[in-house]
This record gives C-alpha cells, sequence and structure tokens, in this order.
C-alpha cells in the first residue's frame, strides 16, 4: 500500500490489528498525551513495530487506509480531528461500535474533506482471531474498502448492502442481545450468589438449555464485565440510540448500560474462577467464598 496504513486509537483492537504490519503503519493514541499512560503507550508502539505520532494529523498526513479504533465516546471527535488531515480520496474506515446516526454525521466530516467515509462493524471480539475477526462493511465505497482491507490480511470481511448506518445497525442490534446476556447473566448469578442457591439455579438453567455449561457461560460473561464494562457501557449508549431512532423501545438496553457500568467502574483484576470473581463482586473475602 503506498501511502500506508494509520491507526486512531491505539488500545486492544488498533494493537491486534497492527500486529504483524510493522513499519508501513502509523498508529496515534490520544493516551501518549496523559502523563500515567504516556510511557506505556509509547511502548506499545515499539513492541509492535508500528510508526508512532504524537498527534493525529501526524499519523494520518498521506495515509490511504485509516482505521479509526476509539471508544464510542470519542469516535465522532475522532472523525471531526481526522478530517482536518486527511488526504484526499483516503479511506476511512470507522471501525468503532456506535449508532447509525453517530456514523452518518462522522460521514459528513470525512466526505467534506474529500476523503471516503465507510461503516465498517467488528462483529466478534479481537482475541484471539485479530485481522480474522468478521468485518461487515457498507457504504458507497465498501466494494473498495472490502478489497483494501484483505489486501493487508482481514480474510473475513463482507460486504453488506446500504448506505453508511447499514452496517453498525446490525452490530447495535446484536449488541442488545450479546451485551443484554451478559448484564442478566452477572444480575442473576450475584443474587443466585447472595441467596446461597447458585448450584441449584445454574443446574436449573443448564435443564432448560442442554449443553449451555452456564458455568463456563456465566465465568466468561462476567471476565467480559470486568475487564470491558465502562467500553461497552459507552456501547450500549449508542445501542439505546439505535433503538429510540427506530421507535423500538430501549428499555431493557438502558439497564444493559447502568449493569455493565456498575461492574466495569469498580476496576476489578478478574479472578481465575467464578468462586473468586463473585467474591470480589460481592464484596467477600477469599475466605468467605471458599
Amino acid at each position: 500500500m503506498d501511502g500506508g496504513i494509520a491507526f486512531i486509537g491505539f488500545g486492544e483492537a488498533g494493537q491486534a490489528f497492527a500486529d504483524g504490519l510493522g513499519r508501513s503503519a502509523r498508529a496515534y493514541d490520544r493516551k501518549t498525551y496523559v502523563g500515567p499512560t504516556r510511557r506505556a503507550k509509547l511502548d506499545d508502539y515499539d513492541r509492535l513495530g508500528v510508526q508512532g505520532a504524537l498527534t493525529n494529523q501526524a499519523a494520518v498526513e498521506g495515509a490511504e487506509l485509516v482505521l479509526s479504533l476509539v471508544t464510542a465516546d470519542k469516535a465522532p471527535a475522532a472523525a471531526r480531528e481526522t478530517a482536518r488531515g486527511i488526504r484526499k480520496g483516503a479511506l476511512y474506515c470507522d471501525m468503532n461500535s456506535v449508532a447509525p446516526q453517530t456514523k452518518r454525521a462522522s460521514a459528513e466530516a470525512i466526505e467534506q474533506a474529500g476523503a471516503h467515509y465507510i461503516d465498517v462493524a467488528i462483529m466478534a471480539p479481537v482475541h484471539p482471531a485479530k485481522r480474522a475477526v468478521p468485518l461487515l462493511v457498507s457504504g458507497p465505497e465498501a466494494e473498495r474498502a472490502a478489497r483494501t482491507l484483505t489486501a493487508i490480511g482481514f480474510d473475513n470481511v463482507r460486504v453488506v448492502a446500504g448506505g453508511v448506518g447499514t452496517a453498525s445497525a446490525i452490530k447495535m442490534i446484536r449488541s442488545v442481545m450479546v451485551k443484554g446476556i451478559e448484564a442478566l447473566t452477572a444480575e442473576c448469578v450475584l443474587a443466585a450468589e447472595a441467596a446461597g442457591v447458585r448450584d441449584e439455579v445454574i443446574a436449573s438453567l443448564d435443564a432448560s438449555w442442554p449443553g449451555a455449561d452456564w458455568v463456563r457461560r456465566t465465568d466468561y460473561n462476567l471476565d467480559r464485565m470486568m475487564v470491558h464494562g465502562l467500553r461497552r457501557a459507552a456501547e450500549m449508549e449508542e445501542v439505546v440510540r439505535t433503538l429510540d431512532a427506530l421507535g423500538t423501545g430501549s428499555a431493557m438496553s438502558r439497564g444493559t448500560v447502568e449493569r455493565q457500568r456498575a461492574i466495569g467502574a469498580r476496576a476489578l483484576s478478574p479472578a481465575a474462577t467464578l468462586d473468586a470473581k463473585l467474591a470480589a463482586l460481592l464484596g467477600r473475602s477469599k475466605d468467605q467464598a471458599a
């Protein structure tokens, strides 16, 4: 790729996607400017072998492909900032989990700068798949974007018919279920543990869904919420915006926002076992959990 690749946002997803691209990629992350995280972020650039940029403009200047991978609440600002430095004709792949109307507003800024905005939805966790993660792509330049993404190693890209907002609508509406089940799992198992009936409740769930393995699912869902709850809450706020714009109701998703944020805000390191996770979330000692 003649103009190279620019990553705007270099957290978990950015690092997963940049792995193996080396010096063909430049990366910018706002944490570079935050004292406590500056050194760690510079180390991330070095570890992945990418060119670290100190500004958004330095990252995107001349880049043929820009991948935006920031938190949901920062996605519009990232698009506006990138629009000030992106080259004409470049592809701006907005891979953030935001509502269709949020993406369409960001598209205006990118298109006004003479670049092409691509709506991209990441449809599964980025680890361990990395660039094999399934992507949905929509928008006027979706076919070109799919070819470009495939050329740098994304091997599970599917174009969906429709304009900007189509791919994100699929992701947002799917998240009603995926993140909602996580929140319901937490609410159910914390209550069951507090009441001293966890084993009976899980056995009943397993009987209703043969093969579901609710111990494993519960452990995984709590792990995801403890590590990514704040990010998931921000995404679910975008889900609420999506549903409200459709007029179909968002009561359950509003509850998911609260539950995801409450667990994520506690900044607990996920323990190795379900017993230990529940003890931490309920504020119990290790002896009480035993």
